[in-house]
């Protein structure tokens, strides 16, 4: 699909990689709807980029918004829709565990009424996570929630074919969600990030640029493209 000309819904697209995705949509000339839960904090928008409020795990005001902006012909999610319980899964406290789950109902809501407003042959891009298929301790939350998005997304190719949908899955990327800044941000990064075959985080902008080949590539579809440096064979 060449996206130029093409109607894109970017949901988290104010930050971080939906930013990077928004700014690289428009690039291409496409006409981009950038939504999030805050869009009045957005910051570094180009001209022509319009912005819409709306939470994922608001299932009225997301069919609404999609009624509103039909039809589109490339939808894509990078809202986290939830918090990230991080920690061994056997002292986990389960409202931090469930709290994780909400990224997955987020996603399903946002296919659930995107979908019937989707172009014949337009394309869907959910961003999850590495930790979907490499276990480190600690990210069993994290995991279960992007194993059960990259699930959904096969059976929901198979479902809306001639319509495509596909998850691009970043590991250790730079963005705003680091609370640590300075001296303190740099090492976080590269302790986390030393053993990758790539050894340093990722910039929004490189999975961005994986978004943008799971639309353009019309041959690709229910699949995982995984931006992340070697972190899944280290």
């Amino acid at each position: 699909m060449d996206v130029a000309g093409k109607k894109a819904i970017v949901l988290g697209g104010t930050s971080g990689i939906g930013l990077a995705t928004t700014l690289r949509l428009a690039e291409r000339g496409a006409e981009v709807v950038a939504v999030s839960r805050n869009p009045d904090r957005a910051d570094g928008l180009p001209a022509g980029v319009a912005t819409r409020a709306c939470d994922v795990l608001d299932r009225d005001g997301l069919a609404a918004l999609f009624a509103d902006c039909a039809p589109f012909d490339i939808l894509i999610s990078a809202a986290t829709g939830g918090d990230r319980a991080i920690g061994p899964f056997t002292e986990m406290d389960m409202d931090g565990f469930e709290g994780s789950f909400r990224k997955v109902w987020g996603y399903a809501n946002v296919v659930r009424f995107g979908t019937e407003h989707l172009a014949e042959h337009g394309a869907i891009v959910l961003v999850s996570g590495s930790p979907a298929r490499r276990e480190r301790p600690g990210l069993a939350a994290v995991g279960a929630a992007g194993a059960a998005i990259e699930t959904l997304v096969r059976y929901v190719a198979i479902e809306i074919a001639p319509k495509r949908i596909n998850v691009v899955s970043p590991g250790v990327i730079d963005t705003p969600m680091m609370p640590l800044q300075g001296e303190a941000r740099a090492k976080a990064y590269e302790r986390s990030t030393s053993a990758h075959l790539v050894p340093r985080a990722g910039a929004p902008d490189e999975v961005a640029q994986a978004v943008l080949f799971a639309i353009e590539n019309d041959f690709v579809t229910g699949t995982t493209i995984d931006v992340d440096g070697g972190w899944l064979l280290t």
